[in-house]
């Protein structure tokens, strides 16, 4: 689901890195110490589960993870993807350096809707939990295929039947998606339920061992 360079419009790519720069000044400042370890963690996932593509026709497609990510981390989901992606672009040229604002806003706008999501409605019980997670990262993985249609969309009429394709592709996507964070989201709502409450939603004033 990686933008290459050359597609985009010059306003859309800088409207894209401006917009990204901001929100990643955002996220980096409700980053705490003591999320940087799952972070760190949550951001190789994303970076591994990204560089697995599979092409289909003009387009490929692959786990992007953003609802799980997002599930997980909070606001500074945008962080931990965006920082996935300049290492997928610099290393595997996945994406493009030009392309990196719009790629960024596409995974990590829906990672934060859905952190969103996740934290107001998943509730107490461990399977209640597992379902909002299910459904988060459903969600999205929906959301970044539809604001990649959209982007493409913008490229002119030559892309609208590439953003049509990159849209239907990711259908079977979005359904392993939900699956993978269901699953995910219940193993850790048993084995380490405070993975998944972000550190400004904790209690303050709790001295730590």
């Amino acid at each position: 689901m990686h933008i290459s360079d050359g597609v985009l419009p010059l306003t859309v790519t800088i409207g894209g890195y401006v917009a990204s720069a901001g929100l990643a000044a955002w996220s980096a400042r409700r980053t705490s110490s003591e999320d940087l370890p799952k972070v760190a963690v949550v951001t190789a996932a994303f970076f591994v589960a990204s560089l697995i593509h599979v092409p289909l026709g003009p387009t490929s497609v692959h786990l992007l993870i953003p609802g799980l990510t997002g599930a997980l981390l909070g606001p500074v989901a945008f962080l931990s993807i965006g920082l996935g992606l300049l290492l997928q672009s610099l290393l595997f040229q996945f994406g493009g350096l030009t392309a990196l604002g719009a790629n960024a806003l596409m995974m990590g706008l829906p990672a934060m809707a859905c952190g969103w999501f996740f934290q107001k409605y998943k509730g107490r019980t461990q399977s209640r939990q597992a379902v909002i997670g299910g459904l988060a990262g459903a969600s999205g993985t929906a959301l970044a295929a539809v604001i990649l249609a959209i982007f493409l969309a913008t490229g002119g009429e030559d892309f609208f039947g590439v953003a049509k394709i990159a849209l239907l592709a990711h259908v079977p996507v979005i359904i392993i998606e939900g699956v993978v964070s269901a699953f995910t989201i219940g193993f850790l709502a048993r084995v380490k339920p405070s993975l998944l409450q972000p550190s400004f939603l904790r209690p303050t004033g709790v001295a730590h061992g």
